[in-house]
């Protein structure tokens, strides 16, 4: 059963990430791949997915997946596609219409290229796809690689449809820290990129953090996490069909509530004990929920807030009789999720939210994916013989504590 904490026991803000891989096994495989490129790429392929190649997905792979997905699949890529798109081009219009003072010009442009990485295997992410791809499409970068683990069973063809529909450019069949390496060093297969972005388990997050001091990457995307704020009033079956709902992602996720009633607690831990034996995935909910979840009581729902800000989980809910004012003084979560009807797998999908969010914490710093991951700001500035005469005795006073004359120097000769 889900454990029951009190909020003042010092595990409730603890360190809760689970042990991550052995980074030296790790390391060990991004430096084979940088040195032996598509011979280490492909023996590691083989080894952890079976997959001997070819490891580019094919215009007539693409075709075949076009054909196999279900209507009812593809219109729901397109729709989740649509509703992203336009969030992100409104976002990239509001930062390039925004008013610059005088003299400074401002534009977002894209960067060059980018590699999505694409989780798969056990599970398959055709919404993570599209979650990665459309940014990249609105910031119009050049060139938008997929990498996606070959799927344990079968053909992923919704994974391919969403990134092509998308405009990925290439798609690869690889992933884990052999793909997160080629991204970054390049094969002859898979030329490397100018950054790595999207969600994975321990393995690629590990690769990632390692490959980062070469190439940027976008943040610390995974594993999941969801936490949840509840008063007394809040329905303890969503509360468990939610953390259920998170905890499916892997063993590894993080799932928890925090609520002022004690009584709600137990409901929601028999609500999840109840549904347990009868769900799919039930190996890795129970797994996951036992493991690393939990539920724990505080004196007043502001103490269960006050919480949730120091614990920055990737998504947090906030079901109480005033989400909004409850949710006031919150920053750090990657997303917030107001109301009892806006559940977080919702988010993953269909309310036009990027669902790659900040994890470990990393939310204090950033917020969900967007196209200001795949933009640089250019700017421009531009001056005349009056904008220098009316600086220059400020610039005198900067330069004379700084010491650097001869910056005093090169704006003084420009005034008249």
């Amino acid at each position: 059963m889900m454990q029951i904490l009190s909020g003042d026991d010092p595990s409730v803000l603890g360190e809760r990430r689970p042990a991550g891989p052995d980074p030296s096994a790790v390391r060990d495989i991004v430096r084979d791949v940088r040195e032996r490129g598509d011979e280490a790429l492909l023996e590691y392929e083989k080894r952890f997915s079976g997959h001997a190649g070819p490891l580019r997905v094919s215009p007539g792979e693409i075709r075949r997946a076009y054909r196999e997905v279900q209507p009812e699949v593809l219109d729901a890529i397109r729709d989740m596609a649509s509703l992203l798109r336009d969030a992100e081009q409104s976002l990239l219009d509001s930062l390039n219409g925004a008013p610059a003072p005088p003299g400074i010009s401002r534009a977002f442009r894209p960067i060059p290229s980018v590699g999505c990485y694409v989780p798969g295997g056990r599970a398959r992410y055709p919404s993570s796809a599209v979650m990665s791809v459309v940014p990249a499409s609105v910031a119009g970068v050049g060139r938008i690689v997929v990498v996606t683990p070959p799927p344990d069973s079968g053909f992923d063809a919704a994974t391919v449809v969403a990134a092509d529909h998308c405009g990925a450019h290439e798609i690869y069949w690889t992933g884990g820290a052999q793909a997160v390496a080629a991204l970054a060093y390049g094969t002859a297969t898979i030329p490397g990129v100018d950054k790595i972005v999207g969600p994975g388990g321990a393995v690629v997050t590990a690769a990632k953090g390692m490959v980062s001091a070469d190439v940027p990457v976008d943040m610390e995307a995974g594993p999941t996490e969801l936490g949840i704020v509840a008063d007394g009033a809040a329905d303890p079956d969503m509360v468990a069909l939610d953390l259920i709902s998170q905890a499916e992602h892997s063993p590894d996720t993080i799932c928890f509530m925090l609520t002022d009633s004690e009584a709600l607690a137990r409901r929601v831990a028999d609500a999840v004990e109840s549904r347990l034996d009868t769900i799919g995935r039930s190996d890795i909910v129970r797994e996951s929920l036992y493991k690393n979840g939990f539920l724990a009581v505080f004196g007043d729902v502001r103490s269960a807030v006050s919480a949730a800000e120091r614990l920055a989980p990737e998504h947090l809910e906030v079901l109480t009789g005033d989400p909004e004012r409850d949710a006031a003084p919150l920053n750090s979560p990657g997303l917030i999720l107001l109301g009892s009807e806006t559940p977080s797998a919702a988010s993953d999908y269909m309310l036009g939210s990027n669902h790659i969010l900040p994890t470990g914490r990393q939310g204090r710093l950033r917020g969900p994916l967007s196209v200001l991951d795949y933009t640089k700001m250019r700017v421009t500035a531009r001056a005349d013989h009056s904008r220098m005469a009316d600086i220059l005795d400020r610039v005198g006073a900067v330069t004379r504590v700084e010491g650097l004359h001869n910056h005093y120097e090169a704006v003084r000769g420009r005034v008249p």
